[in-house]
């Protein structure tokens, strides 16, 4: 499909994912000032008040950029906020929306009406089928291996299903950890790839330096996939399960009606403050750098995977 508008400039087709407590506002200047999409959750912003300062930082330290920033928003009943945030966001007109746990009419309709866009979180075909049905412009398909919060799927058949029937903005999102794979998603059919993990291991990440050291440090054998700290399965770092005095091999199922998103979880140990989410593709990631670094860093190795592959199908 031919890219809207509002990605049309995009040094690369990424969208950097909003990450609970790690995305705040210096993380997202600096990438959208690196030329991708930067997020955050509006839920990083506490009190309330505080959202409304952030929109207005954000966009006035990235006027004249020319990829642009996105907020999430958590549709699920826990959140109490999701009105209020939904006013603010409407005041500073932003301009692209992510939606998770809940695809919601009244949502879509309000963010359309101020002329944003809205790409819903989906971990499998049928979800996929509701959010469009619901309004959502586009979908953010976050398969295996994924970062925090993140569904069982292959990213292949999850794809597949999706564009069997679905021609619109499709994103992936799922242990996507260097400029192959952003090509590599692209192939699968994806207009845009969704990273979160490596810009923890950035300068500008709101994250403790031990949180960073272990990305550097880890690879996929360090992820655990549990449903204890929100009810909702994710993807976890194995040494701070183990920090919190808990066992990585023995966890139990979280309940899923108990999950509550906005006070970080379940549990005595809360995710994303003591139980780091971290998505499988960690073992891409050697170095601690700036944004600018690590985003130029899969530039070059995306165009290098793009003619490598152009060299492959020649040979065909």
């Amino acid at each position: 499909m031919t890219l809207p508008a509002l990605f049309a400039n995009l040094r690369l087709p990424v969208i950097a994912a909003p990450m609970f407590i790690v995305s705040t506002p210096d993380l997202v200047v600096a990438q959208v000032r690196s030329g991708i999409v930067g997020s955050f959750p509006a839920l990083n912003a506490r009190p309330v008040r505080q959202l409304d300062e952030w929109l207005s930082q954000i966009a006035e330290q990235t006027t004249g950029c020319s990829a642009p920033f996105a907020v999430n928003l958590i549709v699920h009943k826990s959140n109490n906020r999701l009105e209020q945030d939904l006013a603010i966001l409407e005041r500073h007109k932003v301009p692209l929306v992510i939606t998770s746990l809940g695809a919601s009419p009244e949502v879509n309709a309000a963010v359309h009406g101020w002329g944003g866009l809205v790409l819903h979180d989906v971990i499998n075909d049928r979800f996929a089928r509701k959010a469009v049905e619901k309004g959502a412009d586009g979908l953010i398909a976050v398969a295996a291996g994924a970062g925090g919060h993140a569904g069982p799927q292959s990213p292949f058949a999850l794809m597949q299903e999706i564009r069997a029937w679905f021609e619109g903005l499709l994103v992936l999102s799922g242990a996507i950890a260097c400029g192959r794979s952003i090509l590599a998603a692209q192939a699968m059919g994806a207009d845009l790839a969704y990273i979160g993990t490596p810009f923890i291991a950035t300068d500008e990440a709101h994250a403790a330096a031990g949180y960073k050291q272990a990305i550097v440090d880890g690879s996929a054998a360090d992820i655990v996939y549990s449903s204890l700290f929100t009810g909702v399965h994710g993807n976890y770092l194995r040494a701070s399960i183990v920090a919190a005095g808990l066992d990585p091999d023995d966890l139990a199922e979280g309940d899923k009606s108990q999950m509550d998103f906005g006070s970080g979880g379940n549990t005595a140990a809360k995710a994303w403050k003591d139980i780091w989410g971290s998505g499988q593709g960690i073992g891409a990631i050697s170095s601690l750098v700036p944004v600018a670094t690590r985003v130029s860093e899969f530039e070059a190795q995306y165009h290098a995977a793009g003619r490598e592959l152009r060299e492959r199908i020649g040979m065909i």
